[in-house]
């Protein structure tokens, strides 16, 4: 198999004209006509993870988020200077290692839309974007559960996807109606409360934006952005192997801890 049978089968699967028109999906740097050896997923398509990708004998790194959305100035040796990517695609280029990446493409499959709920145990009925039509291709997911309290949610979020959220609205308050959304929250809030959703689950949203839908009575569980599409991984491998990777040559390479919190009673590191 070589990369560009690679993409071409991924394509196949997450079309590039499901992507923002914005995004950067697809091979970023690399010989499209290289042999594929082995193959490392990885959510971000950072120095960090290319280098991994290279230590495992892979020399493709398949990930969610791309290497850059606008493309640097240079391509240059880590420099506190210059953006992180610069030096991404430098040593992805010197490695020998191609960077494909399937981002807002991947966030509307079928896929996407099913796995968010399924990890707290709740089934999508339609995505978030559209929620009126069940086939329709979209970002976020909708569904309707047993009555539960937003912290019962809150804290099978927490086990699922690790962490510890950050939370808007009552804890006490019973949900039944519930959106999900990996990574950024943005504009869907509105959709959401169209839809009639009494909680979000996403990666990120704005101060403002969260504190207005909870006053509105939609509570907002923040996962963090890494943590609400990691999982997505999974998909990105079970995509490779479809697509004819051997699983003896697929790596994953976990999340790194980016960022942590301060708990304000014990003041540790979480």
């Amino acid at each position: 198999m070589l990369v560009r049978d690679l993409e071409r089968a991924l394509f196949d699967r997450f079309p590039a004209q499901d992507a923002e028109s914005w995004d950067h999906v697809g091979l970023s740097v690399g010989d499209p006509e290289a042999a594929v050896t082995g193959v490392a997923v990885a959510l971000d398509a950072t120095e960090r993870n290319v280098r991994a990708a290279a230590d495992r004998g892979a020399n493709v790194l398949l990930t969610h988020h791309p290497v850059y959305i606008k493309a640097p100035d240079a391509f240059t040796p880590a420099d506190a200077m210059r953006p992180s990517s610069s030096a991404a695609i430098y040593t992805a280029a010197r490695l020998g290692v191609s960077i494909l990446s399937f981002h807002t493409n991947l966030d509307r499959s079928h896929e996407v839309r099913e796995l968010l709920p399924s990890l707290v145990g709740m089934q999508a009925a339609s995505s978030l974007e559209y929620p009126g039509d069940p086939t329709a291709c979209g970002l976020g997911s909708v569904c309707t559960c047993a009555p539960r309290t937003l912290g019962e949610l809150a804290a099978a979020c927490a086990g699922a996807f690790g962490g510890a959220p950050r939370v808007w609205g009552d804890p006490d308050v019973a949900v039944e109606r519930v959106a999900f959304l990996g990574g950024s929250l943005g504009s869907f809030g509105e959709d959401a409360m169209r839809w009639g959703a009494q909680a979000i689950v996403c990666g990120e949203g704005g101060y403002h934006v969260c504190q207005d839908l909870a006053i509105r009575g939609c509570g907002v569980i923040l996962l963090g952005h890494d943590r609400s599409e990691d999982p997505f991984a999974a998909i990105l491998m079970n995509a490779a192997i479809s697509a004819g990777v051997d699983d003896a040559v697929l790596h994953r390479i976990g999340l790194p801890h980016q960022w942590w919190t301060v708990s304000t009673k014990e003041q540790e590191r979480s």
